[in-house]
């Protein structure tokens, strides 16, 4: 293997015990030798660390750093200061990846020196697989390209709500120096939509991307993921976050077709945590209305509701919901979550 690896697999690992030794075997399944694995344990007590430890212990390849729990983003960011490659890519530490997987998209990136590969996935539950793919035909897209089929349907698609490309940065190999970038400067507050701020910033900067149309990642769907989240009232404040930090971070002056995106996609998370976190209010018997009210109020929730199509809402529920959000409307929304 060369001083430095053409690959670096960045790994956070916390409480993933049970299914880390299968993540990692299947990289080591790999025919692409010229790569390096960092794993970071965040901070694990089931075990895991120790684990790590042992990989670490039998391939000289594999290195391991431990900190105190600090978050997804924390791992990242510190694997990706540990790492050497000159493309890096990332891996959930209870997902696994395709015999071919690495040695098929360094190959291209060698071939076609792409800023960033993209693969489709797999979404993996316990009675089926579902492949995910992105709408874009295989290939190698330049920045003429890029700007003209892909920037203007990268997050929304035109289908609520289909993604153009997924915001996960584990079915993508980046060049280091667009991470360098945009890896480092994501808030570790935000803890809904992480992977957008630095997946999709990387994507409008790059020159070039190269799509494939197999899924080689596989994505594991179970209560027990680490991307698990509790729909409380908590969610709300995420959400703000999440919000202010993709308008601040991606310029929509800059990239004026993101301006739609926004709107689209905020209003798909609203809709996406509105429903679950009211609705367990009003079972706990919670007087939500002036939380509601101040929620329709956010400047990112009233712009984007105000500016959607509510016919391009699937669902006749969600479109009631969306209604009721846009003109403010507690009563009726209260009436809708209690049937």
């Amino acid at each position: 293997m060369s001083k430095i690896p053409f690959l670096s697999i960045i790994i956070p690992v916390y409480n993933t015990k049970s299914y880390l030794s299968i993540c990692l075997e299947s990289i080591l399944k790999q025919t692409w030798i010229d790569y390096e694995i960092i794993l970071v344990d965040d901070g694990s007590s089931d075990g895991s660390a120790s684990l790590c430890d042992e990989y670490a212990s039998l391939y000289d390849h594999i290195h391991c750093y431990h900190q105190t729990n600090s978050g997804h983003t924390a791992a990242r960011q510190q694997g990706f200061r540990l790492s050497r490659g000159e493309y890096v890519t990332f891996v959930d530490s209870d997902d696994w990846v395709a015999s071919d997987m690495y040695t098929r998209m360094c190959q291209a990136a060698k071939d076609t020196h792409a800023d960033i590969l993209h693969c489709n996935y797999t979404a993996a539950m316990p009675d089926k697989e579902i492949k995910c793919s992105s709408p874009f035909s295989a290939g190698f897209y330049n920045k003429k390209r890029l700007s003209s089929e892909v920037y203007p349907y990268m997050i929304y698609s035109g289908t609520f709500f289909v993604y153009g490309i997924a915001p996960s940065m584990c079915n993508k190999i980046f060049r280091r120096t667009l991470l360098e970038k945009h890896l480092l400067r994501v808030p570790h507050n935000v803890v809904v939509g992480e992977d957008g701020l630095a997946s999709y910033s990387c994507m409008l900067e790059a020159s070039s991307i190269y799509f494939f149309d197999e899924a080689f990642y596989y994505y594991r769907s179970n209560a027990e993921s680490v991307t698990h989240l509790t729909m409380d009232s908590k969610r709300l404040s995420e959400n703000h976050t999440m919000f202010d930090t993709y308008r601040r971070i991606i310029d929509t002056a800059q990239y004026p077709y993101m301006d739609k995106q926004f709107d689209y996609f905020f209003a798909y998370q609203t809709l996406l945590t509105f429903v679950p976190v009211f609705k367990q209010m009003l079972k706990n018997r919670s007087d939500f209305r002036q939380t509601f009210y101040g929620e329709c109020r956010n400047s990112h929730i009233h712009k984007a509701f105000a500016s959607i199509k509510i016919g391009d809402i699937t669902g006749i529920h969600n479109k009631l919901y969306a209604f009721c959000i846009r003109y403010k409307l507690y009563f009726l929304f209260k009436l809708l979550l209690a049937h």
